[in-house]
């Protein structure tokens, strides 16, 4: 039994330098029940952002400007049973003198509207890293379904499921018989369906709420340039202030908040918005049209033709409207979706433009045509013809200087977007390469196949890293994270691997017929398959329960 607290006679930083050993977060729970100083030093933030390091788990913009934070498993209940104990003087003295160099982290943006203002609430890693922790635990063993939403299939063709975006607020799902589905990613229950297209609905994309209006070209009034566009189309009131027409934009951003210029497109086909209001949708498809809807009310705000092909592919940059489409029409278009208007047709690809990534205000295209090209989104310049594909290109993506792209050759290019020169051939598949991710801040390719192998490979020495029989046929859906791996094929199966080792987790939900899409965000899977010869769309939730 020890009498006396001998860290109440060291230096202020010595014991802090001492618990930085401790790789059990558990451990750290059960220190804090030692006496109240030591729950005062395990409550240090400064040691809980060397866990979320240690783990892998990145906070991203959303996280640190003030949002929801909540106690999950039993270790915060063991931390919290010293919350009432006043802090020792010299910790209290440090955290003040902390604050006066590094001001806390405040949501903000255009509107002061509650809907738009979370409590202004100082970032901690302690409460970030239970979240992720629980929810990591939980995706490895564990889970709930929310809900399960089956519909009838009339014909073969018209209940497939082309598209789904996912955010922490709604799941939007795209449809071949040219509907559009809303569903809450917090409960599962189908919100509304959209209707509008005439035919099949090829890509979703979702503009999240808030934000800031980014850098771009401006005009005089802080709009882009679009001086040679035609005035803005009549847009209702209720419809303005969803769009964020009725506002004075507004350039602040949080001092924790980069550049823009490299800023990366989301794998869950979700961007950063302007500051609007509300949530938006966009939805491309067969009627060669792009339509702009708002999600809360389930209004068509927009309805943007242009496009002489079916519309195949769609992004939105992040904090600013400003979308861009591929078609079968061989072009790419630029839309300001906020003005309802096309601001410029990027020429040059002889085929069908069959994806499209987007990064800060470069695009780079993948054709029919074999090859790709990278353009300036605010000039419509082609700054880069990438030429070495033998067939044609089915899956492209763009990390700041480097672009990955696959297709039916089987090869995976890897390539400088500054000089277009081709880095490396990646062999390995023996089928269509149809799904790829690409992360230069883990140095990581990852590429899924017609084969039904899923091969990830490193970007420092361009080899392959694991090879993983994922699938008994095609790979549908693939993303990765610092953690896991998770998959989707049309042999009815979502499997979780680890993406440092490749082992294998385990299986998400029951195996169906097939599985079209799966996202994957902060703890919510939105998993898109058939089932019993119906459509099912499954909304899955791995975060540790709220208190």
């Amino acid at each position: 039994m020890i009498k006396r607290d001998f860290l109440t006679e060291l230096p202020a930083a010595l014991p802090l330098h001492v618990l930085a050993y401790v790789d059990d977060p558990r451990t750290l729970a059960r220190a804090s029940q030692v006496s109240k100083r030591w729950h005062d030093l395990v409550a240090d933030d400064w040691l809980w952002k060397v866990f979320c390091d240690t783990y892998s788990f990145r906070a991203d913009t959303e996280d640190k400007t003030g949002t929801k934070v909540f106690e999950d498993d039993d270790s915060g209940d063991e931390m919290d049973k010293f919350a009432s104990h006043p802090k020792d003087p010299w910790l209290t003295a440090r955290d003040r003198l902390k604050r006066q160099e590094h001001p806390s982290v405040s949501h903000w943006g255009p509107y002061s509207s509650d809907e738009l203002l979370h409590p202004r609430t100082q970032f901690s890693h302690q409460e970030y890293f239970r979240r992720a922790y629980g929810t990591m635990l939980n995706l490895r063993k564990g889970g709930q379904l929310l809900r399960a939403h089956r519909m009838p299939i009339p014909t073969p063709n018209s209940g497939v499921i082309t598209s789904v975006a996912l955010d922490t607020e709604w799941v939007v799902v795209g449809l071949a018989n040219s509907e559009i589905h809303i569903l809450s990613a917090i409960t599962g229950v189908l919100s509304r369906t959209l209707m509008g297209h005439k035919l099949c609905v090829w890509a979703v994309h979702l503009v999240c709420r808030g934000g800031y209006w980014g850098r771009g070209e401006m005009d005089e009034d802080g709009h882009p340039d679009d001086a040679n566009s035609n005035p803005n189309p009549v847009v209702p009131a209720a419809l303005k202030t969803a769009l964020g027409l009725d506002r004075p934009r507004r350039m602040r951003r949080p001092a924790s908040v980069g550049g823009d210029s490299s800023k990366l497109s989301d794998i869950c086909c979700t961007s950063e918005g302007w500051g609007q209001p509300n949530s938006i949708i966009v939805s491309v498809g067969c009627d060669k049209t792009l339509r702009v809807w708002d999600a809360k009310s389930g209004h068509c705000v927009y309805v943007l033709r242009g496009h002489t092909g079916t519309v195949r592919c769609a992004r939105v940059l992040h904090n600013r409207p400003i979308a861009v489409t591929g078609s079968r029409d061989s072009t790419l278009r630029v839309w300001n979706i906020q003005k309802g208007i096309m601001l410029r047709v990027l020429y040059g690809h002889t085929a069908s433009v069959r994806c499209l990534d987007v990064c800060g205000n470069k695009v780079v295209s993948g054709s029919y045509d074999t090859t790709c090209r990278i353009w300036d989104i605010d000039t419509g310049e082609c700054l880069q013809i990438l030429r070495g594909h033998s067939h044609q290109i089915y899956s492209i993506a763009i990390d700041g200087n480097l672009v990955a792209s696959g297709g039916m050759d089987t090869i995976v290019r890897v390539w400088d977007a500054t000089t277009g020169n081709c880095l490396a051939q990646l062999a390995g598949h023996t089928a269509l390469v149809c799904q790829l991710q690409l992360s230069s801040t883990s140095s990581l390719l990852a590429t899924g196949g017609s084969d039904g192998r899923v091969i990830t490979f490193s970007l420092r020495s361009f080899s392959a890293l694991q090879r993983i029989a994922g699938h008994d046929s095609s790979v549908t859906s693939l993303q990765f994270d610092a953690n896991f791996l998770i998959t989707g094929g049309n042999d009815g199966r979502v499997r979780v691997f680890e993406t440092q080792s490749g082992g294998y987790v385990r299986d998400l939900s029951e195996r169906c017929e097939s599985v079209w899409k799966v996202a994957y965000k902060k703890g919510t899977c939105a998993i898109m398959c058939k089932r019993a010869g119906k459509t099912v769309m499954e909304i899955w939730t791995f975060k540790p329960k709220e208190r």
